[in-house]
């Protein structure tokens, strides 16, 4: 029998299951990043899966990269997250709040203050990014200086504050998908020679001082990271030392003793394999594209302790039970994905329905 469907202790909390839902920006909060109250009805659709990590979620202005996306610095923000995590609670579940700063993966038309985005260094990506008038170069961000990197930390560490505030169990570190901390740690991104620059150690010190900052605050129990060794979005390329900087970096998370580390994998097995043995803790992994069929596989294998679902869980809110008993899937629709209303959003239909 597969352990999918088996409890799993992340933290100081016991998870029903062994299947998370992976955070999925969906463009839906109010221009303030307030969450909307049709986000309440969207995670508590879901709440029966394991764990549920919710989109990237800003912790300031400048954190900000798309339309319409959650912040959890306000207290405006505290408040719609209260109204989301009692109502997954509610409904047996639990949920980690995602931090995500973008860095340079922003456009001022996007933003409510429109200011220039600011990165490790003033390198524009060369990609696109959405705007309301439509896809859009992503601009030269500006550098932040080493006083105002000390001031993004705090930035991070007062938004765990108040996701806990708000009820959330915990919150995930956003280390991933080419925004500000991997940004840090790409050399091509990166090209700082200073303290937050140049040596495997030095790039690897903005993660880790995130990390420390959040554990202090909140407890290392509640506190969870997110990486995506060798991925390329948002015109990241991490370089040649990208391998011995996870093993140096994982290594030096591992002794915060937080309560998972979530990696988005992208076919590399020997590294995941190695970030296994290296790692204490829970392990979440994230296979994009992984067939539902395979799901278990990481769980079984021991290699993982929760497997994450995106595009799956959008579709069907009642995924877990739909494998359980092999019934059919709802198709995600992609053109309601980002942005929008109720449609694509909450009127997915269940079993029951």
């Amino acid at each position: 029998m597969s352990k999918l469907f088996d409890e799993v202790r992340i933290g100081n909390f016991n998870l029903k299951n062994r299947i998370g839902m992976a955070p999925m920006t969906r463009s839906r909060a109010l221009e303030d990043g307030t969450p909307s109250d049709l986000a309440v009805e969207y995670y508590g659709q879901r709440a029966s899966v394991g764990l549920i990590i919710s989109e990237g979620t800003q912790p300031s202005d400048d954190g900000q990269g798309y339309t319409n996306t959650p912040g959890i610095y306000t207290k405006a923000h505290i408040d719609g997250w209260k109204k989301i995590t009692s109502k997954v609670h509610s409904e047996g579940g639990k949920l980690f709040i995602q931090l995500m700063h973008v860095g340079r993966v922003s456009h001022p038309d996007n933003t409510p203050h429109h200011r220039q985005a600011v990165a490790p260094s003033a390198i524009a990506p060369n990609v696109e990014i959405f705007t309301a008038e439509g896809m859009k170069e992503i601009p030269t961000p500006r550098e932040l200086t080493e006083g105002e990197i000390k001031e993004v930390i705090n930035e991070f560490r007062l938004a765990a504050r108040s996701a806990i505030e708000a009820g959330a169990d915990g919150v995930e570190i956003h280390g991933a998908n080419g925004y500000l901390i991997q940004q840090f740690l790409s050399e091509n991104a990166n090209h700082r020679q200073a303290a937050y620059g140049g040596s495997i150690e030095n790039r690897s010190r903005f993660a880790i001082e995130v990390a420390k900052a959040v554990v202090e605050e909140i407890g290392a129990e509640r506190t969870g990271i997110r990486f995506s060794p060798q991925g390329t979005l948002n015109g990241i390329e991490e370089g040649e030392t990208n391998i011995n900087m996870y093993r140096y970096l994982i290594a030096e998370l591992d002794k915060l003793n937080l309560a998972y580390l979530h990696v988005m994998h992208f076919g590399n097995e020997p590294l995941v394999q190695e970030i296994r043995e290296l790692w204490s803790q829970a392990l979440l992994i994230n296979r994009p594209g992984r067939p539902l069929e395979h799901l278990e596989v990481d769980v079984d294998s021991e290699v993982a302790d929760v497997v994450t679902v995106g595009t799956w869980l959008i579709s069907n809110p009642d995924l877990v039970e739909r494998l359980k008993v092999g019934a059919p899937l709802n198709e995600p629709d992609r053109n309601t994905m980002y942005a929008g209303g109720a449609e694509g959003y909450i009127d997915y239909p269940s079993m029951k329905q």
